[in-house]
């Protein structure tokens, strides 16, 4: 597909000069419209041969769009320090636009699958797999308000080495001229690669343009006029809501895994302090161990209010360095989260190798609190349960070590903790007016709870169920289910 297009398409200098005045106002009413509807963010990548002109066409969209509201990601091949000791795409997460906003990436997720098929470096299953991680990511961004528009420049190939020459010979060569891929000596490869990519990630929600460069003023009206277009037309979609099937089978009364969870484990007071002292030692020798500096972990607290999360991640800090762990409390997103997908303010907490990243409250809200008081659409929070999968999915391909504690308690249980919170005057804040009114929804949160375990445990990331009636009990296992976890992935 990629050299498929019409190589010689070119337009003349009077024709251009006639069109991009009215494409330049267009663009700038386009993107102010999107700063006062905050419909979606749009993400620009270019990609293409050697030659091709990406940089100048990138430069020419800055020169046309309010640069107020564009930014430029470009990526180089090689990580940096801080990138290499996080997830491949935590980069590419921290970077997204929020709504309203137009980034152009350069260098993007799939320059490094591809630049490694083209030098034989992947093979071709290997290859598959890492383009159905691209389409699983593109196709979160399409659902999470994310415009993608996927540009790639070609050339015909005497073209293509004329320009490399007069690049070479030039005195003054561009920073990023040349990415050894793409160029004469790789392009029949390149054009192999290109055709595989087009087959796997060329979709409904993200397809590739291709864009003859031969003529840059050609080249350059056509992604004006093709962003501007494709802008409009999802503003326009902008009410049309996506349609799901029902996510409840009426009639049918199902138990959970947490509807059978074992709430009279109970643990005395003298085995209690045995216990702690000694798994919270182990947990201090495993994190301070060398093997550990190969190895991030983190940690998820769930559960029904007032189960005692914040006693059982204080137990676990208290073995930890704090050099080396954060504890991250979650609540409603804030203004600058909402503008943008779900999982970007957790991508951003993922801890770098050697370091510890603990929530309180996480990711699973989406399918718990949004979902029971309808934050977000059925649809919406249907699909999230692929979608976390496949996030933690990354993160343990990556070395992480998930540990995920359903913290469980009975209704009566937390009536009592409740009033016991609103007695004691150092415990007042722990106690609110959401919290009552989630307890009238109890039946709600045990269902979701119910089917987020069902369909979140995974061989990768399982989650531990706790009884935390007995609150000793359930900070003992807690540290227990650390330091096993922590076992297996460094010794095996």
């Amino acid at each position: 597909m990629f050299q498929s297009a019409a190589l010689d398409q070119s337009i003349s200098k009077e024709e251009f000069e006639k069109r991009v005045p009215k494409l330049r106002a267009d663009l700038l009413e386009m993107q102010h419209t999107l700063q006062e509807t905050r419909d979606f963010s749009t993400i620009i990548i270019v990609g293409g041969l050697d030659g091709s002109g990406k940089g100048a066409a990138i430069a020419r969209l800055f020169e046309w769009m309010d640069n107020r509201y564009l930014i430029c990601n470009a990526y180089e091949s090689k990580p940096t320090e801080e990138e290499r000791l996080r997830p491949r795409f935590w980069r590419f997460w921290r970077d997204l636009p929020a709504r309203g906003e137009t980034a152009i990436v350069f260098g993007s997720w799939y320059q490094r699958p591809m630049r490694r098929a083209v030098k034989g470096k992947l093979d071709n299953d290997a290859f598959e797999r890492e383009l159905a991680t691209i389409n699983r990511f593109e196709r979160m961004l399409a659902y999470e308000n994310v415009l993608l528009l996927k540009f790639w420049f070609t050339l015909p190939e005497k073209e293509q080495k004329k320009r490399l020459e007069a690049v070479a010979a030039s005195k003054h060569k561009a920073r990023h001229y040349l990415e050894e891929w793409t160029g004469l000596e790789h392009r029949q490869k390149a054009q192999i690669a290109g055709e595989k990519v087009a087959l796997h990630t060329s979709t409904g929600f993200a397809p590739w343009i291709v864009i003859p460069a031969a003529d840059p003023d050609y080249r350059d009206l056509s992604v004006g006029e093709t962003v501007l277009a494709a802008m409009k037309k999802r503003h326009e979609q902008r009410d049309m809501a996506p349609v799901s099937a029902p996510a409840v089978v009426s009639g049918i009364t199902k138990t959970s895994a947490v509807d059978a969870i074992d709430l009279t484990e109970t643990l005395s007071k003298s085995d209690y302090k045995q216990q702690v002292a000694h798994w919270q030692g182990r947990l201090a020798e495993l994190t301070d161990h060398k093997r550990f500096q190969k190895l991030s972990m983190v940690s998820v607290f769930q559960g029904n209010d007032a189960a005692g999360k914040g006693g059982s991640i204080r137990r676990v800090t208290q073995a930890l360095d704090p050099r080396n762990y954060k504890v991250y409390p979650i609540s409603a997103p804030s203004d600058e989260e909402k503008n943008r997908p779900y999982l970007w303010r957790f991508w951003r907490r993922i801890p770098k190798k050697g370091h510890i990243a603990i929530f309180d409250r996480s990711w699973y809200e989406r399918v718990l609190v949004e979902r029971v008081e309808g934050f977000c659409s059925e649809a919406d929070w249907l699909r999230a349960y692929n979608e976390i999968n496949s996030f933690e999915a990354e993160l343990a391909h990556f070395g992480i070590v998930i540990c995920k504690f359903w913290l469980a308690i009975s209704e009566d249980e937390q009536l009592r903790r409740f009033k016991a919170r609103e007695e004691v005057a150092y415990k007042n804040y722990k106690i609110t007016e959401e919290d009552w009114r989630n307890r009238l929804k109890w039946n709600d949160y045990a269902i979701a709870a119910g089917d987020m375990v069902d369909r979140t445990s995974t061989r990768y990331a399982p989650w531990t169920l706790v009884s935390s009636q007995d609150k000793r009990h359930a900070r003992v296992k807690v540290l227990e289910t650390h330091c096993k976890a922590l076992e297996k992935a460094m010794f095996g």
